[in-house]
């Protein structure tokens, strides 16, 4: 007879214990212990009933094969390469993001657009006719897909079982729920155990899963913190809805890199890949203006020039107020207090305010270089020359630090018709100069970095 006990599982960390707390003593969260029942049987502690010899036997590692894993290309360079090459079958994908901000599309248009893939799609939130007239507005190819709208996960099993997909798409986890899991769907409980049992299947049977998620409002994916773990691969789309601009982001990646970025933007008949964002994000030339600094940036792979801008005036109210969209608010007031003390701009009695234009979120340290001589443009109202870009990492000594991929950088700005680039001088130790057709002036110093921008 299998035993069942009670247990008490964190659904942020996913800390077991005996009996319930109000706080969980791994992860400190309160009120995060939930209750499960767990049936003990002699199979789950990996014994057969009869003591027979197990299936799965111990292997050297040098005796497995370490083959390239295969991959499916999904005909779209942009989600292929955040995923680190394509999608691999068996595997287990997450992609989370905002309500309204494109998840079902862009799954939908891409697997739209396979048709040598069957595909089974499962919605637990529209109808089939919503998807339909979807389809209609973003894809002109049918492809093999075939639609069903269920949320009972051993219904969706049958489907599978009929249709034997070789990629399975679900639209959302959070709508789907178990028979055997005594709780209302998006609960924490079904929700782990619904992608358990999808791990499964996808690693039992070669197929790729791919399960589309809510986030909370804090960012994070809806539902246990353990969900995470249990995926291959989580990748967010990420972006301002009244943005034209898309950006999908690689979190966790068990087959690739997660430095990768993709981007995208939002049409009526879908979303459109960004080959080049340099031209789109640098569209519009504001010459004679103040505040508006240009930078070469890096996210994952790409390199793309990007737009700062910066007002500074004079604060309205007693407390100056500090804002940033698209950038650091504590890394903007660490760069304002070198500012003041390595340069001498008081900057203490006024009101900061920072953007990156496009709607874009930049992590890429190179471009503090870039926020300083916005702010101080804004500041003096001069100016920033508009064929002058620039790349450097400021330190707390005032020092322009180097950085990452200096090349790319400068062949970027030199391929948009720059005519000068401002660089760390450590970056341009043992490098040819003058094979870029640009001018790459090095500083070493805040200072002489503020002589060649302003003069």
């Amino acid at each position: 007879m299998a035993k069942e006990k009670t247990i008490f599982l964190c659904n942020r960390c996913g800390y077991e214990s005996p009996k319930w707390a109000g706080k969980c003593p791994a992860c400190g969260e309160w009120n995060t212990l939930v209750e499960k029942v767990v049936r003990n049987t002699p199979a789950s502690r990996g014994l057969s009933p009869a003591g027979e010899r197990l299936q799965t036997q111990p292997v050297l590692i040098d005796d497995v094969a370490a083959d390239a894993l295969p991959r499916m290309d999904l005909g779209d360079g942009e989600l292929n390469r955040v995923l680190g090459g394509g999608l691999v079958p068996g595997s287990l994908v997450l992609l989370g993001g905002e309500p309204g901000i494109g998840k079902s599309t862009l799954v939908l248009q891409t697997i739209l657009g396979l048709p040598d893939r069957k595909v089974l799609y499962v919605s637990g939130e529209e109808s089939v006719q919503q998807i339909k007239l979807r389809a209609d507005r973003i894809a002109h190819k049918r492809g093999n897909c075939h639609i069903v709208c269920e949320t009972s996960l051993e219904t969706v099993f049958t489907h599978i079982k009929n249709v034997s997909p070789e990629i399975l798409v679900v639209d959302s986890i959070q709508t789907m729920c178990s028979e055997t899991i005594d709780s209302s769907p998006g609960s924490m409980s079904q929700v782990r155990e619904c992608t358990a049992m999808l791990l499964k299947f996808a690693k039992e049977n070669n197929v790729p899963v791919i399960l589309i998620g809510h986030i909370t409002k804090d960012g994070t994916i809806a539902g246990p913190k353990i969900l995470e773990h249990i995926v291959d691969v989580v990748i967010q789309f990420e972006g301002d809805q009244h943005h034209l601009y898309r950006v999908l982001r690689s979190i966790k990646n068990r087959f690739g890199s997660t430095a990768e970025l993709g981007i995208y933007e939002m049409r009526h008949e879908g979303l459109r890949q960004v080959t080049n964002p340099s031209e789109l994000l640098l569209s519009d030339r504001h010459c004679g203006m103040s505040g508006i600094s240009i930078a070469s940036a890096i996210e994952g792979v790409s390199p793309f020039l990007i737009e700062t801008q910066a007002l500074v005036s004079t604060a309205a109210y007693g407390t100056p107020q500090r804002s940033a969209t698209g950038f650091d608010i504590r890394r903007m007031n660490m760069l304002l207090a070198v500012l003041e003390k390595r340069v001498g701009f008081k900057l203490a009695q006024k009101d900061v305010y920072l953007n990156i234009a496009g709607g874009l979120r930049v992590n890429d340290p190179a471009i503090d270089l870039s926020v300083i001589s916005a702010i101080l443009s804004s500041n003096m109202d001069v100016e920033i020359e508009p064929t002058t870009c620039m790349a450097g990492e400021v330190g707390l000594s005032g020092e322009i630090r180097p950085v990452n991929r200096i090349e790319q950088r400068i062949a970027e700005a030199a391929k948009l018709g720059f005519k000068r680039i401002i660089v760390p001088k450590s970056n341009t130790k043992r490098l040819d100069t003058a094979r870029f057709g640009i001018d790459v002036l090095p500083v070493s110093k805040v200072e002489e970095a503020f002589r060649l921008i302003f003069g």
